[in-house]
């Protein structure tokens, strides 16, 4: 089946252009809720998510063939479980917000799950990917647009074993967001044939891993995995160069981000991780979105995963045209959702409320930015990852 998202964005176009023609009649409002962290380490996520929502936001305000008009709260997650139960209870308890696009964090999307299913808050997850957020229990208010982790792992194992890579370490961060990618990269590089020499979890807010990186050097692997976030990723990366650890570093979609660059610099060179989905340019609406984002004239990059947020977004807001804004339709509406034509491309939810991500992209920092692997030098054989000849 050929998907026409062109065709639909060019109405959309059209009828921003009509908007400025036609008279403005009060519409109701209606407020939706957007979760993410704002600040601290991982802001640069967020902060993109939050823009991409917004952007979704505008565009449906300038439809004028809509019914609603269409407000986003923004709440600060902070990647913190505690945070996000706070906010998830605050947004929930409002009866003026019909719906949420959350979370980026799988602990705090973890910890938060309960408490939309206790308000009957329907919500799209933007950015999480712990499978047990639409697995660990049969809430019909939770949905996801993005893939989970069980699929970054498969393509990640048997990519980084096809390169020759035999001996490996992992570096996973203590949360349920590490644990669980460390969890699905053993299982599949066992079937890949590659070899765990150890296994270190370290805290998501540890600063110094001298002790863990010495083992780890006298241990010579040829790949570090690391499971974490990027404040983690980023002073594990330098300390590994301080101790003179030539190993190649390959992570999660938890490095994926321009913060994750711009704090190493150079060191960032070569390090890969595996992203949910096609490149944003290989996205059937991913030119559309790039320049409509760009129009708005945002302070920050829509990063790896504003094209989900948005996505969640029109997902919602096309939810509440068709039955109004009220929560439990809404949960019902987004429930039977099949082939939904997106920006990502065709959108079904499966009886957990997950999409089915077939498409898992494998990306290198080159030339000071994450770039798809089949894109790059390394994979044309003019660069060489660490210890390849």
């Amino acid at each position: 089946m050929k998907y026409a998202y062109k065709g639909k964005l060019a109405l959309l176009a059209g009828a921003l252009l009509l908007a400025f023609m036609t008279p403005v009649f009060a519409k109701e409002n209606v407020k939706l809720a957007f979760i993410g962290p704002l600040t601290g380490g991982n802001s640069a996520i967020g902060l993109g998510g939050r823009n991409s929502a917004e952007l979704a936001v505008t565009i449906a305000n300038a439809n004028p063939k809509n019914k609603y008009h269409y407000q986003l709260v923004t709440y600060d997650g902070a990647c913190k479980p505690d945070v996000a139960v706070r906010v998830a209870t605050k947004a929930g308890a409002d009866p003026s917000i019909i719906a949420g696009i959350t979370n980026y964090c799988s602990t705090a999307a973890l910890a938060a799950v309960p408490v939309y299913h206790k308000f009957q808050f329907p919500i799209v997850v933007w950015g999480a990917v712990l499978p047990d957020i639409t697995y660990g229990n049969n809430f019909p208010e939770i949905h996801r647009v993005d893939g989970t982790m069980i699929n970054q792992n498969e393509v990640n194992a048997k990519f980084i074993t096809s390169k020759g890579y035999k001996t490996f370490v992992i570096i996973h961060d203590t949360t349920a967001y590490g644990k669980g990618h460390a969890k699905y990269f053993t299982k599949y590089l066992d079937q890949d044939g590659g070899k765990i020499l150890a296994t270190f979890g370290v805290g998501p807010d540890q600063q110094d891993f001298t002790a863990i990186l010495t083992k780890i050097k006298g241990l010579n692997p040829q790949v570090i995995y690391f499971g974490g976030l990027t404040p983690v990723g980023v002073r594990i990366r330098s300390q590994m160069d301080k101790l003179g650890i030539q190993a190649q570093l390959d992570g999660t979609t938890g490095i994926l981000n321009d913060s994750f660059i711009t704090a190493l610099g150079p060191l960032a060179k070569g390090t890969l991780a595996i992203g949910g989905g096609a490149p944003l340019k290989d996205l059937p609406g991913g030119k559309y979105f790039l320049q409509k984002y760009s129009e708005q004239h945002y302070k920050d990059p829509p990063e790896a995963y504003g094209p989900f947020a948005f996505a969640a977004t029109d997902l919602v807001i096309h939810a509440v045209e068709t039955v109004g804004p009220d929560r439990k339709k809404v949960t019902a509406e987004l429930g039977k959702t099949k082939d939904y034509d997106s920006i990502l491309g065709p959108i079904t939810f499966d009886s957990h409320g997950q999409n089915s991500v077939p498409v898992m992209t494998v990306y290198v920092v080159q030339n000071g930015k994450w770039m798809p692997w089949k894109d790059s030098d390394y994979a044309s054989g003019k660069l060489k990852l660490a210890g390849q000849k």
